[in-house]
């Protein structure tokens, strides 16, 4: 995606694919083309690492080259990788060499600066069946650790429009955090009673630190989606307290509460693919 000043409005740019697979045949001057004439880009890619670090470099010089591109909104929205060693969350690998990349060009006096937005975990994925966290046909939560960590969560929507509210800000580069809402999982059971008139069985499955043990022994078969817990869970990785929120009063936080009021228990399970429907 792009922006770009009204002032000046581009050339029409040439259509480009959606898909990941298409994305890595974009040439660098097909790049070029697209973005000259808008002052900012927004990456949305997700795919492998070719993609998401080749891809994404390929995508940045081409907005240095164009001579009108002055930010990049890189493909971030997740919790606080600049916490974190290359390795430790592997799949964020891409997301800290780019940040570096980007921090680089600038520091030799590249025209194109790097946005990185930061929001905890997406709620809408959290819940979903990805995670097998909630379970809607027992009406059960299976999580690890004590119950007592912070979930820091944002919502697909809400992302969206803190994103909208920082591409319109033209002073905004650099990290920038915001949060929907950070609860702890016994708060969250009690918003389940509130909201739905219930409280989900809760099925702890072990220790954080026993939950490290098994996602690297498990790492083969569920190469993402344990790591994705351990690294949001145990506090290496969050986004808050502290956050921007309050630099865009005009967006309203979406919190635990508002999320689970918009979905019945059983749309929890599925609201991570909600958008492609």
């Amino acid at each position: 995606m792009a922006a770009t000043p009204p002032s000046s409005p581009p050339p029409s740019p040439p259509p480009l694919a959606s898909s990941s697979s298409k994305a890595r045949r974009l040439t660098p001057q097909l790049l070029k083309r697209f973005v000259t004439g808008c002052d900012v880009v927004i990456c949305a890619y997700l795919g492998d690492d070719n993609l998401m670090i080749e891809g994404q470099q390929t995508l940045i010089d081409a907005c240095e080259e164009s001579g009108t591109v002055t930010r990049y909104v890189a493909s971030d929205w997740s919790l606080d990788y600049t916490k974190l060693k290359l390795g430790e969350l592997f799949p964020k690998d891409p997301m800290i060499k780019i940040k570096g990349y980007l921090d680089e060009k600038a520091a030799g006096g590249a025209r194109v600066k790097g946005v990185h937005v930061l929001i905890g975990g997406f709620m809408d994925a959290i819940l979903s069946q990805f995670y097998g966290i909630w379970h809607p046909e027992t009406k059960s939560i299976r999580f690890w650790g004590e119950g007592t960590e912070v979930w820091e969560g944002t919502s697909y929507e809400n992302a969206a429009e803190f994103t909208a509210a920082v591409v319109a800000d033209r002073e905004a580069v650099g990290v920038k955090r915001f949060l929907g809402d950070r609860k702890t999982l016994n708060e969250i059971v009690e918003l389940f009673e509130k909201v739905y008139g219930f409280k989900p069985a809760l099925e702890r499955q072990g220790s954080l630190e026993e939950l490290k043990v098994l996602m690297h022994k498990t790492r083969a078969e569920n190469p993402a989606g344990l790591f994705y817990q351990y690294y949001w869970l145990n506090g290496q990785t969050l986004v808050g307290p502290e956050t921007d929120n309050d630099k865009y009063r005009e967006i309203k936080a979406e919190s635990w509460e508002d999320f689970l009021r918009k979905r019945s228990p059983e749309e929890l399970a599925q609201a991570m693919y909600a958008l492609a429907q």
